[in-house]
């Protein structure tokens, strides 16, 4: 098996697939021979990404989705799933929640609870909905490859992520972790990617003062942002049958910013 046909034949399904981390596994995945599912909440985007890996050769399916709503999320995982039951899945959609504690805006008694609560809805109540339907048809079909999209501010404290994001991503890694306990008697295997800094609409893709981009990267061993296609490798192994011994597993991909065991005084 090589990466080029490491899931050929084999139905893929991702989550906030029109842009960043999600359309990169998109990516990865179709150069590796998988059929695509691709869902999203902004149908214009999703149907350029769509159109771009089409154009390769790639047979794929779109749906769009808002996972802060519950009745939606029923009725398209109903709709996808009554078609096909994925061979892998990432559920990967996720927002970011305002500013980090290192923002005036972003302390703790700053945060407004409309934020709190939007972000949890779509990144840990709306990934929660996503597996329940992703697991129940795997654990049927008895087999399956979930991969989630957690957070290096899942795993420490990061003087630049929102307090919201941060405990969505902690919460997430622990769903995972304690669905790979249930999982694994069915042959369905689920592993987390935490990924540190990455050029995303969550990360530097947004504009932000050079300062801040300076701060983050003194935080990171390599000295810069990750580009999202530098996660290809991961997102097919953990997807492929190469992985067939991982489950319960959080992935840190971060340019070893998480051996760094805290952050100097002067970067807070």
């Amino acid at each position: 098996m090589t990466m080029s046909d490491a899931l050929s034949g084999r139905t893929v399904l991702v989550t906030g697939a029109a842009s960043g981390l999600g359309f990169a596994y998109a990516e990865a995945c179709a150069a590796a021979g998988a059929r695509l599912v691709l869902l999203d909440r902004d149908a214009a985007n999703l149907e350029s990404a769509a159109s771009e890996l089409r154009a390769g050769g790639t047979r794929v399916m779109t749906f769009v989705v808002d996972l802060a709503e519950e009745a939606q999320v029923d009725e398209v995982f109903d709709q996808v799933l009554a078609e096909n039951t994925p061979d892998a899945a990432f559920l990967n959609a996720g927002i970011n929640g305002g500013s980090g504690v290192r923002m005036p805006d972003g302390e703790v008694d700053a945060l407004p609870r409309e934020v709190w609560h939007r972000v949890l809805d779509v990144n840990l109540t709306g990934f929660f909905y996503s597996l329940q339907h992703v697991a129940a048809a795997m654990k049927k079909a008895g087999r399956g490859a979930i991969i989630v999209t957690g957070s290096t501010s899942g795993v420490r404290a990061e003087p630049f992520v929102s307090y919201a994001y941060t405990a969505s991503k902690a919460a997430v890694h622990a769903v995972a972790q304690q669905a790979a306990l249930e999982l694994s008697k069915y042959g369905v295997r689920i592993n987390v990617i935490a990924p540190g800094p990455f050029n995303t609409n969550i990360g530097g893709r947004n504009p932000r003062p050079d300062d801040k981009t300076k701060l983050w990267e003194r935080t990171i061993p390599m000295k810069r942002w990750g580009d999202p296609r530098e996660l290809a490798g991961l997102s097919v192994l953990l997807a492929s049958d190469a992985s067939s011994f991982m489950t319960g597993s959080i992935v840190r991909i971060d340019g070893g910013a998480s051996t760094l065991t805290q952050i100097p005084a002067d970067e807070l």
